[in-house]
């Protein structure tokens, strides 16, 4: 008997793709701002993390192009996807946390948004897997 996938949980798991996607896309600009103008972000307070601006733009470029692979993997319905995917949204949220000092607000938003897609594909993953295997 094939169980019923949710609408629901398959609409929360394109979200977190679409959203890995997006937040990917963020920092690759994010880390081609800091490769490119090292001035343009400023420092506040300092932090016992403490990079140089162009290393953390190599690092958001990296890790971006990773987390935009990841959302894309997810769209496609590759099961292990999700389980990248929630590791990578996790490393998403450890750098937007050590990325606090240079940019506070934005950090915060890439946080909360990376706790929705772990929410998402930890709680409905399983559901767009399932709906592409019937197809």
């Amino acid at each position: 008997m094939a169980t019923e996938r949710s609408s629901w949980a398959v609409g929360y798991t394109v979200f977190a793709s679409v959203m890995l996607m997006l937040i990917g896309a963020f920092h690759v600009f994010a880390g081609i701002v800091a490769i490119a103008e090292d001035q343009f972000y400023a420092v506040g307070q300092e932090y016992v993390f403490e990079f140089d601006v162009t290393m953390w733009g190599w690092i958001h470029l990296i890790g971006g192009i990773i987390v935009f692979a990841a959302g894309i993997a997810i769209y496609s319905g590759q099961v292990w996807a999700r389980t990248v995917g929630v590791i990578v949204a996790a490393l998403s949220a450890l750098l937007n946390f050590l990325w606090l000092p240079y940019y506070p607000v934005w950090s915060i938003v890439m946080i909360a948004v990376d706790v929705a897609i772990i929410w998402a594909l930890t709680a409905h993953g399983r559901d767009l897997a399932e709906g592409r295997d019937r197809i």
